[in-house]
C-alpha cells in the first residue's frame, strides 16, 4: 500500500492554504509533516482524508484514484491531539464502533477490540467510559480505534501534543511498535523536530502550504537542503552569519577569515550565509575546530554534562548571537569577551534566496 500526492492543491476563497505538492507515502515507516503551527500540516491531512475538497491535483491509494471517494470509502483512521471519543460509549464500544459501521460480525469484532486493548493496555479499562479514564488512556483509546480498524492509512494529528509531559514520552517511544507490520501508510504531523527525530522514518518539512524538503529524518538533518531545513533541526538554533567569498577564502565580519576547502571553495565569489550548529562552535580550539571568534559572553547554561554559552560577535561581524554548546563545565563570565574555535568543515553554505550552496 502507498499513499501518492499528485500536484495537489488547496484554496479557500482567493488564498491557496496548499501549494502544489507532490508526495509518496509508504508503509513501513512513519511519514512526518513536520512544521509550525499554520504551515499546512493539518490542511495536508484533511485533503489525503478526504474530509476538504482539492482545488487541483489527485489522491492515490495503491495507484487507485481516490480523490473523488468520501473518507468512509477511503478506509482510513484519523486521531487528533484532542481526544475524540464516544462520551456515552464504553471503551470497548468506541473501539469497536468503526467495526459495527462496517457490518463486521460481533466474533470478529470482539477479536479486533481484545487484540487492540492489549496493545494499547486498556483491557481493563473495556467497560469504562471515556470520563472515568486519564488523558493518556483517552488517547489510547482513539489509537485502538485506529489500530483495531485495519486501515490503509491512519493520521495522526499531533496527537501527544494534549499530553503531559510523562505521557508524552511514553506514547511516542511506543508509537512505531503498535504499528509496525500493519501494513498501514502512517501519517504523522508534529511541531516538534524532536519528535520526527525520535520517531525516525522520513519526513516533509512544511512551510506556508509547501513542502520544502522530503526525505529520510536523519538525512535531512545531515544534508539540509535550505536554510529553512537547516534551522529546523537545531536545538539551540543554529549560528548563522552572513560571509564574503573571495578566492579560495572566506571572510565573517572585519576580521574572521579562513581557507575554504572542499565543494565551498568552487563557490562562485560573493555574498552566502554561513551555518553552523552549536556543537560545532567550541570554547576550547581543537584539531578540526580552528577557526577563532571572539565574543562577548551574554547567557551561559549548565545542563548534565553539556555547557552552552550565547555570546554576541558584535555588529560588525552581522552575526547577531552565536551558541556554542560543549561537553563539560566551562568557566563562562556573562559580559566577558571569550575565544571560541569554529568548526569550517561542519559548516553549511546558502545562495541569498536561501537555496543550499554547498
Amino acid at each position: 500500500m502507498a499513499l501518492e500526492l499528485k500536484d495537489v492543491t488547496k484554496r479557500v476563497g482567493a488564498i491557496q492554504h496548499i501549494k502544489e505538492t507532490s508526495l509518496l507515502l509508504e508503509p513501513g515507516h512513519f511519514n512526518v509533516l513536520l512544521g509550525a503551527t499554520g504551515s499546512g500540516k493539518t490542511s495536508l491531512i484533511k485533503l489525503m482524508a478526504g474530509l476538504d475538497p482539492m482545488a487541483s491535483g489527485q489522491v492515490l491509494m495503491d495507484g487507485e484514484d481516490v480523490s473523488r471517494l468520501s473518507t468512509q470509502k477511503r478506509n482510513i483512521s484519523l486521531v487528533h491531539q484532542f481526544f475524540i471519543n464516544y462520551p456515552h460509549m464504553t471503551v470497548f464500544e468506541n473501539i469497536a464502533s468503526p467495526l459495527k459501521v462496517a457490518g463486521m460480525a460481533k466474533s470478529e469484532i470482539a477479536d479486533r477490540v481484545e487484540e487492540a486493548a492489549a496493545i494499547l493496555q486498556l483491557k481493563p479499562m473495556l467497560h469504562r467510559r471515556p470520563h472515568e479514564l486519564s488523558g493518556g488512556q483517552q488517547q489510547r483509546c482513539a489509537l485502538a480505534r485506529a489500530i483495531a480498524k485495519e486501515s490503509r492509512a491512519v493520521f495522526l494529528d499531533e496527537p501527544l501534543a494534549n499530553l503531559d509531559y510523562k505521557l508524552r514520552e511514553e506514547l511516542r517511544d511506543q508509537l512505531p511498535e503498535l504499528f509496525a507490520g500493519r501494513g498501514a501508510v502512517v501519517v504523522y504531523a508534529t511541531s516538534e523536530p524532536e519528535e520526527a527525530l525520535l520517531l525516525g522514518g522520513k519526513t516533509a518539512l512544511m512551510r506556508d502550504g509547501r513542502v520544502t524538503q522530503f526525505g529520510a529524518t536523519a538525512e535531512i538533518y545531515r544534508n539540509p537542503g535550505n536554510i529553512d531545513a537547516a534551522r529546523v533541526f537545531s536545538d539551540p538554533p543554529i549560528n548563522t552569519a552572513r560571509i564574503i567569498k573571495q578566492g579560495s577564502m572566506a571572510r565573517l565580519g572585519a576580521g574572521v577569515t579562513w581557507e575554504l576547502s572542499g565543494s565551498a571553495a568552487t563557490l562562485s565569489d560573493g555574498s552566502y550565509t554561513i551555518a553552523v550548529r552549536p556543537h560545532h562552535v567550541l570554547p576550547v580550539a581543537r584539531d578540526s575546530a580552528k577557526v577563532q571568534l571572539s565574543g562577548r559572553v551574554q547567557v551561559t547554561e549548565l545542563s548534565g554534562s553539556e555547557s552552552s554559552a550565547h555570546f554576541d560577535m558584535g555588529t560588525g561581524s552581522d552575526t547577531g548571537s552565536w551558541v556554542s554548546l560543549a561537553h563539560g563545565v566551562h568557566p563562562y563570565r556573562v559580559g566577558e569577551l571569550h575565544d571560541f574555535y569554529m568548526d569550517p568543515a561542519q559548516a553549511y553554505f546558502f545562495a541569498p534566496d536561501g537555496s543550499r550552496a554547498a
